[in-house]
């Protein structure tokens, strides 16, 4: 069974035709892929330069032709899947050879590369969008895609391997449940567990296990590594409880026990907010639409009532109450939360202005026992203007005894912790208050289309 598909290569913007052309072929002819370059075949060109190879003809294109390329299409791709355990690389190959030799007639040149490094063999075929006599170019028709399609199903087929059976619409299995993503901190997360379970030496030990697991361990103030195929570093520290290095150094003491890792499931929102259908239905929405929007609301109404009564609300007055507490509440915590932060950056810059102002004193009594001496100016410009800066923010703030910078760090330690402790609580009162709100939005919407129906039935 091969799935194919068939796509057109475009200029990137910002890049030449020629290296857009070599970024291309490079990664389809990566050694790691294809077993060291094993798996790579071609047709009228050299696989190593391939891209030169297909500048050249499109030079000579050029010239034939009197006129530069219009469109911005350098070069097609197909890709061509096959069923794990079904094909050898060496064969899918050969077949990948053959449907693009047959595809494109021998008329174009084409590098067809193999890739062994997913559970399922693929091939990637690159062809250059102009012929090799440099008159023509391929011209992408409808339904083209279909036609690789059924090419590669009979070439398929003359190799004795399945296809895909095509079946109606109706008779296709659905999906309704796709596996869980892993993303990059949690697959390190798992590496991380495997590694402490090998029992490591030491911190230094249990780094070089991770080297060989294929991570790039990056040492300093903070350890931070890198997968196989991460754009970015993953620091230790923001992997969460249980995986900085103070924590992890701890474990390979012996000090503490490691817990591991257990994604947290996301939590399903109780309800969502109703569709307004007039609404929808004026900016020119289908009957179709109404139908599923009219099912849709009646299913958002029930979970908004099994809310509600699980909340012990009974009317829509009380409803409006706990909403209006709950915003109250939230605002307030969130007032207090900027409050901290604001006083947090006061003592900032004041702490800063603290130290530049004691750093820069023996030069400023120098330059006022020299008389503001222009000279001794110009030679200590940047400490004299730090100790004014420092002076005029005193000044402002009212400052008649400066603060010990000892008690701004105790002050600012209390008000960052009192804002980590104070956060959950906000993010639950935001929670809350969001919910209350939209069940109080989804009756006043339910209400309105009821009583905007019954306006509309005839009177007997």
């Amino acid at each position: 069974m091969a799935a194919t598909r068939l796509i057109a290569l475009h200029k990137n913007k910002g890049l030449t035709v020629a290296a857009c052309l070599k970024n291309r072929t490079d990664y389809i002819e990566n050694p790691d892929k294809t077993e060291q370059g094993q798996f790579v075949s071609s047709y009228a060109c050299s696989a190593l330069t391939a891209d030169e190879e297909f500048m050249l003809t499109k030079r000579q294109y050029d010239l034939v032709n009197g006129r530069r390329q219009k469109s911005d299409v350098i070069a097609y791709q197909i890709r061509q899947s096959f069923r794990p355990g079904e094909i050898t690389a060496e064969e899918a190959n050969k077949v990948g050879y053959e449907l693009a030799m047959r595809f494109t007639k021998g008329k174009h040149a084409f590098v067809v590369a193999t890739h062994t490094d997913r559970q399922h063999i693929h091939n990637h075929v690159i062809f250059n969008s102009t012929a090799l006599d440099g008159t023509k170019k391929f011209r992408d028709f409808f339904f083209s895609a279909l036609a690789v399609q059924r090419l590669s199903d009979l070439i398929c087929l003359e190799h004795q391997l399945s296809v895909i059976e095509i079946k109606p619409y109706r008779e296709r299995q659905k999906r309704t449940l796709y596996p869980p993503k892993e993303s990059n901190r949690d697959r390190l997360c798992r590496v991380i567990d495997s590694v402490l379970d090998e029992k490591p030496k030491d911190y230094e030990d249990f780094l070089q296990k991770l080297e060989q697991q294929g991570y790039e361990v990056k040492r300093g103030k903070y350890t931070s590594v890198k997968g196989a195929r991460q754009k970015r570093f993953i620091r230790f520290r923001t992997l969460g409880t249980g995986y900085s290095e103070d924590e992890i150094k701890a474990v390979l003491e012996g000090k503490a026990k490691h817990q591991p890792y257990q994604k947290k499931q996301a939590k399903e929102q109780p309800f969502q907010l109703l569709v307004d259908i007039q609404e929808k239905m004026a900016e020119g929405k289908s009957v179709g639409y109404k139908k599923w929007a009219t099912k849709f609301n009646l299913k958002e109404m029930s979970k908004t009532l099994l809310f509600l009564q699980e909340q012990k609300i009974s009317s829509a007055e009380e409803l409006q109450e706990r909403a209006a507490e709950a915003t109250e509440r939230y605002h307030a915590m969130g007032d207090s939360i900027k409050a901290a932060e604001t006083r947090m950056t006061e003592i900032a810059v004041l702490r800063t202005h603290i130290v530049n102002y004691a750093r820069t004193r023996p030069v400023y009594d120098a330059y006022r026992k020299a008389g503001y001496s222009k000279r001794f100016l110009e030679a200590h410009r940047e400490e004299i203007t730090l100790h004014k800066a420092a002076k005029a923010a005193f000044d402002e703030a009212g400052l008649k005894k400066l603060p010990k910078a000892k008690d701004l760090s105790i002050e600012y330690a209390e008000l960052l912790k009192k804002k980590k402790e104070a956060y959950p609580d906000y993010r639950k009162a935001r929670d809350e208050m969001q919910e209350l709100m939209k069940a109080q939005k989804n009756v006043e919407i339910f209400f309105a289309e009821e009583k905007d129906t019954a306006e509309k039935e005839p009177t007997r």
